[in-house]
């Protein structure tokens, strides 16, 4: 019976135990990245929410029409979920990485055999708006491929290099002035969460591509060319230091 009594008091005791180390636990570290939603007007989230009121809808159905008459004879609507969360990545053909922008151009030239899809043409960003809108909601997932090293890494130098006449880096914004303003508008934090994004000051639809070198144009340097090894590179880094975070495209932004 002593035996017994010991042996409860000392599983009581280890109960306890496990209770006090669950309760002395620190909580978990939130995430202190934020999409550029977050730092947008209340209107501005509302805009984007409503898919009735995104102006990006007229890009995404133009390009469901065109996914239904060129891509669909290999690719089905369904398979497309979280494709976009997953670029850019390797291009076995051309052995270097591709955009989601480049992989669609890649297709139309080699499946299609149809016209070649300018940048930030109507077609490009229609099929690229369809393709992102199936992962929203999806964590942006990098492809852990070895081949991808040697561009991430150019990425991340190139985010960090002051660029142009105001000798400024993407990191001297978008890391040490997030949640600022620059010329009426609040910096956000630089995740490619919501791309192609519908940006009021265009009037129009808009890749990530664009949007940096409306950047590098901003600091007063000579923009990188559209599919350049460059760009890329940039967001290959922009997507790993965005992993994990959900796909909203397509955004909206003033």
């Amino acid at each position: 019976m002593r035996l017994l009594r010991g042996l409860r008091v000392w599983l009581s005791m280890g109960a306890l135990g496990v209770a006090s180390a669950a309760q002395a636990a620190p909580p978990a570290t939130p995430d202190p990245r934020r999409p550029g939603s977050d730092f947008m007007s209340p209107a501005t989230q509302a805009m984007q929410r409503d898919d009735s009121a995104n102006p990006a809808f007229l890009w995404v159905a133009d390009g469901r029409r065109r996914f239904d008459d060129a891509c669909a004879r290999c690719h089905e609507a369904a398979s497309l979920r979280g494709v976009a969360a997953r670029y850019p990545a390797w291009d076995e053909r051309l052995a270097r990485p591709l955009t989601l922008a480049g992989r669609i151009r890649q297709c139309q030239q080699r499946h299609v055999r149809g016209p070649e899809l300018p940048f930030e043409g109507e077609a490009l960003l229609g099929l690229e708006a369809f393709v992102a809108l199936a992962s929203r909601g999806q964590p942006i997932a990098p492809p852990a491929d070895p081949r991808l090293d040697t561009a991430r890494a150019l990425g991340a130098r190139l985010y960090a290099q002051p660029f142009g006449q105001l000798r400024m880096s993407c990191g001297q914004c978008h890391d040490a002035q997030a949640g600022r303003r620059l010329g009426g508008s609040v910096i956000p934090q630089g995740h490619p969460t919501g791309y192609p994004t519908y940006r009021l000051e265009w009037q129009a639809l808009g890749s990530l591509e664009r949007r940096l070198r409306h950047c590098m144009s901003g600091v007063r340097a000579q923009p990188f060319d559209f599919g350049s090894a460059e760009l890329v590179a940039l967001q290959l880094h922009l997507a790993q230091r965005a992993a994990g975070m959900a796909v909203d495209s397509p955004a909206v932004r003033p």
